[in-house]
């Protein structure tokens, strides 16, 4: 789970809104999603989210989906994958 500091939502800096789980098998980039509702400087070294490790206990299905799959760089939106 990727989370975003209580301290800087403070500030009006929302880290990760929408999609904050990574899936079990998923090996790439994250999108770090960043909203800022006022203005706000960020310096660098500042930590901004919190990553979170889970235990997976029990029957899980592993990350099959190759959209975003061993990704790179910047990636745009590839949401129309889902309706081919």
């Amino acid at each position: 789970m990727l989370e975003g500091r209580s301290s800087v939502g403070r500030l009006g800096l929302f880290i990760h809104v929408t999609a904050g789980f990574g899936d079990v098998g998923f090996s790439g980039y994250w999108t770090l999603e960043i909203f800022c509702v006022q203005p706000v400087r960020i310096y660098a070294g500042v930590e901004i989210c919190q990553i979170y490790y889970h235990t997976i206990d029990g029957e899980y299905e592993r990350y099959q989906s190759g959209k975003y799959q061993l990704n790179q760089g910047i990636q745009p939106s590839l949401l129309y994958r889902d309706f081919e």
